[in-house]
């Protein structure tokens, strides 16, 4: 196969998956945006978690809502944190009580019943991510799985799943941004709406 083809395979694969899901997770979709309306108008918070590319998302979504997601939208900051951001923190509590460790720990220190946590795992294995979802059920705070795969054993964890059926991670990773925004946009609508 050329490289022109295979580039061309490419998009239409990542195309033809976000095709499918935009039928599959509409309503999927739209249950998280509720669920993060609901929190932040409770005071709650909205989390992020993901290692890797994963790791990076967490912190683009984050910063959409903290920050600004459309130049054409004014509105407040919305609390929204990546557990990814503080390298101190990070490397730490990897130092001192393990990787699988990382997101859970300071979850336990600022996460509230009512938050709502984003674990982002293209396999669904991610120990730190399955070991936050844990920790967030235990805590009264609802989840939310953008998942690849077969998503085990994260799906499990999740009160809401926002699951990629692939297990290619640069398609899952393109359709995870993708539903990531799709969910903030209609969540941003909302609020600029009916402010908090």
């Amino acid at each position: 196969m050329t490289e022109t083809a295979r580039f061309t395979a490419m998009m239409n694969k990542s195309a033809d998956l976000k095709r499918r899901i935009a039928t599959e997770l509409a309503a999927s979709v739209v249950d998280v945006v509720g669920a993060c309306e609901t929190s932040l108008r409770g005071g709650g918070k909205l989390l992020f978690c993901g290692n890797g590319g994963s790791a990076a998302d967490s912190q683009h979504l984050a910063t959409e809502m903290l920050i600004r997601l459309r130049g054409s939208v004014e509105r407040p900051s919305i609390a929204a944190l990546a557990l990814t951001l503080d390298a101190s923190a990070l490397t730490a509590c990897g130092n001192d009580y393990g990787y699988e460790r990382v997101f859970e720990r300071p979850l336990r220190g600022i996460g509230r019943r009512g938050d709502v946590l984003f674990g982002i795992t293209t396999s669904g294995r991610s120990p730190s991510v399955v070991r936050a979802l844990e920790a967030a059920r235990e805590m009264g705070i609802v989840t939310v799985g953008l998942l690849g795969g077969a998503g085990e054993p994260a799906r499990s964890l999740c009160d809401h799943v926002l699951l990629v059926p692939d297990p290619e991670t640069a398609r899952i990773q393109e359709c995870h941004i993708a539903l990531g925004h799709a969910v903030l946009e209609l969540l941003e609508d909302r609020l600029v709406a009916r402010p908090l």
